[in-house]
């Protein structure tokens, strides 16, 4: 019965993605040209984005929203152990964020064109000039008001263990002045492992702690700013995300 329904699921979530993606794009495309800010296409986006999660079975309990200001924007630093820590925290966390994501998903029809008409941000992975640009850019959408989303060990974990800390995104917290976030992710490696196409009906928690202030630091201080994080998320698993 269990097998049975996660088929079930599965083919109901990919049968929901090919039937709403061009619609929903298209949505988002006409709004974009009243809404410039990208204020409610962002909103569009979470609630296709929270049906993806209700179609999967995917439940998501937050611990630490208590530390946050609703009138602020963030930096969040997360753990990354699957595809589904996207919809998790886009859904989880009640921010305006625009998403800094691969230069080649902007050139997918449709899907592409949304992201782009909601604000995100392109990243060439091939070209660090471009990289450091595009960094440079999202430090502005921070300061106008906007969260931005960063996973520090730059690629998926395929066991669930930290990988290394890349120091780009935090040269993006220290650029903007505000505050850094970390988010301990647990429970999306079981929903959807590494490598793999399909997903699970399970329970994600989230643990956000206290902000971390940036302000007046500089460049030479990004290594130990990530080091800050990296402890936090480190804590934050040990316990279950509890």
């Amino acid at each position: 019965m269990k097998t049975l329904e996660v088929i079930t699921r599965n083919l109901a979530l990919y049968l929901f993605i090919l039937i709403t993606v061009p619609p929903f794009a298209i949505v988002i495309l006409l709004l974009s040209l009243f809404d410039r800010r990208g204020l409610l296409t962002h909103e569009i986006g979470r609630f296709w984005l929270r049906c993806i999660l209700w179609i999967t079975g995917v439940k998501v309990e937050v611990r630490g929203l208590e530390h946050l200001k609703k009138d602020e924007s963030y930096i969040f630093a997360a753990n990354h152990q699957s595809q589904f820590d996207i919809p998790v925290l886009a859904v989880a966390l009640p921010y305006q964020i625009r998403w800094l994501a691969k230069k080649s998903l902007f050139r997918i029809p449709f899907f592409g064109w949304a992201l782009r008409a909601i604000g995100y941000i392109p990243v060439d992975r091939e070209n660090p000039r471009k990289g450091y640009e595009s960094l440079l850019r999202a430090a502005e959408i921070v300061k106008a008001g906007f969260s931005v989303v960063i996973f520090p060990e730059g690629t998926r974990s395929p066991d669930g263990s930290l990988l290394p800390f890349k120091t780009g995104g935090f040269v993006l917290a220290i650029k903007s002045g505000k505050p850094v976030v970390a988010v301990a992710i647990c429970g999306t490696r079981k929903v959807m492992p590494k490598g793999k196409l399909y997903v699970r009906p399970g329970l994600v928690r989230l643990r956000i702690f206290p902000p971390i202030p940036t302000t007046g630091l500089s460049l030479r201080e990004k290594a130990s700013l990530a080091q800050l994080v990296r402890l936090r998320i480190e804590e934050g698993l040990k316990a279950g995300c509890r």
